[in-house]
């Protein structure tokens, strides 16, 4: 298969990848009875060209947009699309960009019919049944990073204190996905990089999730190998275009590849980390909550430090995905070379510092990551001195 054919993965939902996939989108709100969709996307997916031959697309459905989506999103937008939700009358949701919008979309659909606040809902700490039809989603990924569009939760912030909170039912996994890797082409080399490296993150830490789970381990180093092949090479081509080059038909075949590979790779880390994730989430979720920091970046970050934490703990695995990358790899420590050398050549910050983080915010950092739900899952304990230890790794990185 090539990327410009389209085929279908009915891997855990529908997925219909391939370029010009999303031109599939009319017919297929057809056929889930869905006549009067609510497009949630975020305010800059919303400016770009081909969002508009998306939109009209649509004129043989009643279809409105909600782009009230930025950064991490928050309670506040999950409001307002609910609002503009019910003001439409609508019957469906089309989820299109990244992990930020997706998440949205989610959240929007678990409220149209259940009351109350969203945090009832929280994964783990409901306070209210989530007993009642959901209405379908149609995902659109537009960045190779979270996943979100093959995943059953949603993570959304407090507006106030940032806190995240993950909401999960199996009726948020959209119905189907258009994965159409040509969606991604314009993409900016810092969020190619970030998500990607958001991407590789799930993927490594389900791999060395605790627990027996060979199907997401099978997943999760396939998934490796496609970052390997695929990621500087999207960076590289996001690079070359904003420099104004102009491709010729091998080099933009090239490129849509690449972007292909990238799209596969995070859909796969998001289907392996059913398994668990790790210590690298957990931090880089209190970078999100203390710091606002992207979430992709701050995981790219983290990642280095985090893995040099977990080495020792389970060094066969380690020597595996070391294997993934390089057949000629002779330990684990190979494994965290490779990393550090991708993070460089795709221009990822070398520490905590280039984010503007200091000395003075490890301890709320820490008193924040000890909370989060995903360390339990990593290959070796995590305290509360090792989140310090942690963090100050990738402070003086």
């Amino acid at each position: 298969m090539t990327a410009t054919e389209i085929c279908t993965y009915n891997f855990p939902t529908k997925i219909r990848f391939g370029a010009g996939a999303s031109a599939e989108l009319a017919a297929t709100l057809s056929a889930l009875q869905i006549h009067r969709p609510l497009v949630v996307t975020d305010r800059d997916v919303a400016q770009l060209p081909w969002f508009a031959t998306i939109e009209a697309s649509l004129d043989p459905l009643v279809a409105s947009t909600f782009s009230g989506v930025w950064g991490n999103p928050v309670v506040s937008q999950v409001t307002a699309g609910l609002a503009a939700y019910q003001a439409h009358g609508a019957d469906g949701i089309v989820a299109v960009g990244g992990g930020a919008p997706m998440d949205v979309a989610k959240a929007i659909a678990l409220m149209v019919n259940h009351p109350g606040h969203l945090f009832d809902y929280e994964d783990g700490a409901c306070t209210r049944p989530i007993d009642q039809p959901i209405p379908a989603i149609v995902a659109i990924p537009t960045t190779a990073g979270t996943g979100s569009e093959v995943g059953r939760s949603a993570v959304i912030s407090d507006d106030a204190t940032h806190s995240k909170k993950i909401i999960f039912d199996p009726q948020l996994l959209p119905q189907v996905v258009l994965a159409d890797p040509t969606l991604l082409l314009g993409l900016p080399a810092k969020i190619t990089a970030a998500t990607g490296m958001d991407a590789l993150t799930h993927l490594i830490e389900a791999f060395l999730a605790k627990g027996n789970h060979p199907l997401c381990d099978g997943i999760a180093l396939e998934g490796i190998h496609l970052v390997a092949q695929h990621l500087q090479a999207s960076v590289d081509y996001a690079q070359r275009l904003a420099s104004g080059e102009v491709f010729d038909e091998a080099t933009a075949t090239a490129h849509l590849t690449a972007r292909a590979g990238m799209l596969n790779a995070s859909m796969m880390g998001a289907i392996a980390f059913q398994k668990g994730l790790g210590v690298t989430h957990s931090c880089a979720h209190a970078l999100s909550t203390v710091c606002n920091t992207h979430h992709g970046l701050a995981n790219a970050v983290m990642l280095p430090a985090a893995m040099r934490f977990n080495l020792l703990a389970v060094p066969e695995k380690f020597l595996r995905m070391a294997r993934v990358v390089n057949p000629g790899a002779a330990s684990g420590e190979d494994f965290l070379t490779w990393i550090l050398g991708l993070s460089r050549a795709i221009a990822i910050p070398p520490d905590l510092s280039a984010l503007g983080v200091t000395t003075a915010t490890l301890d709320e950092l820490v008193s924040v990551a000890i909370q989060d739900g995903c360390h339990p899952c990593n290959p070796k304990p995590v305290s509360t001195e090792d989140f310090h230890a942690i963090y100050q790794d990738a402070l003086a990185a």
